[in-house]
């Protein structure tokens, strides 16, 4: 039989129950006073909810109540599975994740072909990529990144948690588009020549 909860930790839980959106341990602590230790009591929430059809996760130091990821395919909606991305979005994706912040001109140059518009908008509109300010080079080209909602629907803590090259190689996951990372390079001098390629793309 589980022990009963505290006070002071069946407060974070309902105020994790409430939430509209992942919360850090600051915000929850907003909520719940700072005489709540709250580390303490996410330690104990995750232990408490482990195994069950609904888990404790840490995303991207914010933390939220998902369904167990072994019984998310129960609730999972036909119209979600027919949304599924096409392979220049899925590219697109990978490549602002693993070097974000990255330009057009750099998205551009790693994947060998012009990307439309309309890839980095549905994108956007999944919520999994935002736009991360201009690089303070000529023409101040916009930068993408990855959000908060890419971390938790990929079940990534951060983006260290991303699988390595290696790994994606071994996968045939990165077949042509490995062999453009490794010859085109996002940082110091090669930046101004990735811009140029993008643009004579």
């Amino acid at each position: 039989m589980m022990r009963e909860l505290s006070d002071p930790v069946r407060a974070v839980e309902a105020t994790l129950f409430a939430a509209e959106e992942p919360l850090s341990v600051d915000d929850i602590a907003a909520y719940v006073g700072t005489s709540v230790d709250v580390k303490a009591a996410l330690a104990e929430l995750e232990a408490h909810y482990a195994g069950r059809g609904i888990e404790l996760v840490e995303r991207g130091r914010r933390w939220h109540f998902q369904t167990a990821a072994d019984l998310a395919h129960i609730l999972r909606r036909e119209r979600e599975e027919s949304r599924k991305l096409s392979r220049a979005a899925v590219e697109t994706l990978a490549i602002i994740a693993y070097h974000e912040p990255v330009s057009r001109a750099e998205i551009e140059a790693i994947r060998g072909v012009q990307i439309s518009k309309g890839t980095l908008d549905v994108l956007m509109e999944a919520g999994w990529v935002r736009p991360a300010g201009r690089r303070e080079v000529p023409g101040r080209p916009l930068t993408f990144a990855t959000t908060q909602e890419f971390l938790s629907h990929f079940g990534l803590k951060s983006r260290r948690d991303l699988p390595g090259i290696d790994d994606l190689k071994a996968a045939g996951l990165l077949d042509p588009v490995d062999t453009a990372l490794e010859r085109l390079g996002l940082e110091g001098e090669d930046e101004a020549e990735l811009e140029t390629d993008g643009e004579d793309a």
